[in-house]
């Protein structure tokens, strides 16, 4: 691996931007350091660190990073998009640019799901699965996927939003910011039942939307857009009905996360603002060969990692329970003192699980292939959307109550696991069933 990654490291293209590379690894990494740190674990089940010290919740508005990510992918879907079409010389690109982008992202989630199927489904045969701890632990080791269903439906997007932002540039974020906007006003002001699930879509893809300027170089007062995005989210918060915290709180009755909000648009842009401004000292850090060598290797297990993050976590606590050694009270002093040793022990476990599983997450041999296999893209964005649908209902239905057929409710219609975990197989497949029966050399 170390020799691979040194290759890679430099054979890096000088025009390659090695700062988004930067952003994604660390937005991952805040999120997997967030959700370790925010697990209060005791012998009463699994709770919030947030709901236990409520005055850390202002901690959210520099640590929800969710949305840089996103920012990142799409400044990476532009490029990559436009870099088929140059490529394909006028064939459809649409089929190809979606099963190159899904291949690295849900080939690692579908081989967690379906390990993790295969401990439920026995943890549960053996009829000990409704332990306080067990039964938390199987609910919460999807929720996680939620942000992978996402990124698809923006992967999806792409290429229509794409145009949209050709045409319009700003004027194209401004009209998904006003209809996340309008949307609140349905929910909070008019009461429409649903419409809240809307910036599931509106509010994701004005970020994502984002990523596109920041690819034609058209973000060009940082400063100005992190001000407004700051401003607006402490004036939503102040006067709003939206809740301190940027994360999903227990027994919150309005979340800034589920659905989105218009705040939390406003915090990402923020984020966006502020981690451009300093692109300008990352450049100069990335270029070290040493440090670059470290996020061109962490960007090649980051997917696998930010999957199986929770799954050593939990097993932290598993063994600490098993073990005979006391659970402290979340937030004491006791637990503070064993904060350290807990993510030592987490990172070394999540190393392991990526050592394992790290080969699924490895991109393809060879580029994704250019033909004219009939109804090749809307077979791909069939099994596209049916993907991330199985996602996201997977993220909130858990994987308890397999026997039971335990169910959830994906925006208004009911779903099973065994059902979600169908729809995102399905999906898999339609999108590999979109390659072209013999693949076309891409030209250039």
């Amino acid at each position: 691996m170390g020799n691979n990654v040194r290759a890679m490291a430099a054979a890096t293209p000088v025009s390659r931007d090695r700062y988004v590379d930067l952003l994604r690894v660390a937005s991952l990494g805040t999120v997997v350091l967030g959700h370790w740190l925010m697990a209060a674990v005791s012998s009463a089940g699994i709770g919030n660190l947030l709901a236990v010290l409520p005055g850390l919740q202002v901690l959210t508005w520099g640590l929800q990073v969710m949305p840089v990510f996103f920012f990142v992918g799409g400044f990476s879907h532009a490029l990559s998009y436009r870099s088929l079409e140059r490529k394909a010389a006028g064939a459809p690109v649409y089929a190809a640019f979606l099963r190159g982008r899904l291949r690295r992202l849900l080939r690692p989630t579908l081989v967690f799901v379906l390990v993790w199927t295969a401990g439920a489904l026995a943890v549960q045969a053996a009829g000990r699965g409704d332990g306080r701890l067990t039964a938390a632990a199987l609910r919460m080791v999807t929720q996680p996927l939620w942000f992978i269903g996402i990124y698809l439906a923006m992967v999806a997007f792409t290429p229509p939003l794409l145009r949209l932002h050709r045409r319009w540039g700003w004027a194209a974020f401004g009209l998904l910011a006003g209809a996340a906007a309008a949307v609140d006003v349905l929910r909070f002001a008019l009461g429409v039942p649903y419409a809240e699930f809307l910036n599931f879509a509106f509010v994701w893809l004005a970020v994502h939307q984002l990523g596109f300027l920041r690819a034609d170089g058209r973000i060009t007062r940082p400063a100005a857009l992190a001000a407004a995005g700051l401003a607006g989210a402490v004036l939503l918060v102040a006067y709003g009905p939206y809740p301190l915290s940027m994360v999903g709180m227990p027994g919150e009755k309005v979340s800034n996360m589920a659905p989105p909000t218009l705040a939390l648009l406003c915090h990402g842009m923020w984020l966006v603002g502020a981690v451009q401004l300093l692109a300008g000292p990352a450049r100069r850090l990335l270029a070290r060969p040493r440090v670059w060598r470290g996020v061109v290797a962490a960007n090649g297990i980051a997917m696998t990692a930010f999957l199986w993050h929770l799954t050593a976590m939990l097993a932290v606590y598993a063994a600490q329970i098993s073990l005979g050694l006391r659970l402290p009270e979340p937030a004491s002093a006791a637990w503070w003192a064993q904060v350290p040793v807990r993510l030592l022990l987490a990172a070394a476990l999540t190393g392991l699980l990526v050592a394992v599983f790290r080969r699924f997450e490895a991109p393809a041999a060879t580029p994704p292939a250019l033909g004219s296999r009939p109804r090749s893209g809307p077979r791909a964005a069939a099994g596209t959307v049916l993907s991330l649908l199985g996602v996201l209902g997977l993220s909130m239905t858990g994987l308890g109550g397999l026997f039971e057929g335990h169910t959830a409710t994906l925006v208004a219609l009911p779903v099973t696991a065994p059902a979600a975990i169908a729809m995102a197989l399905g999906g898999w497949c339609l999108v590999e069933r979109s390659a072209p029966a013999r693949s076309v050399r891409l030209r250039g």
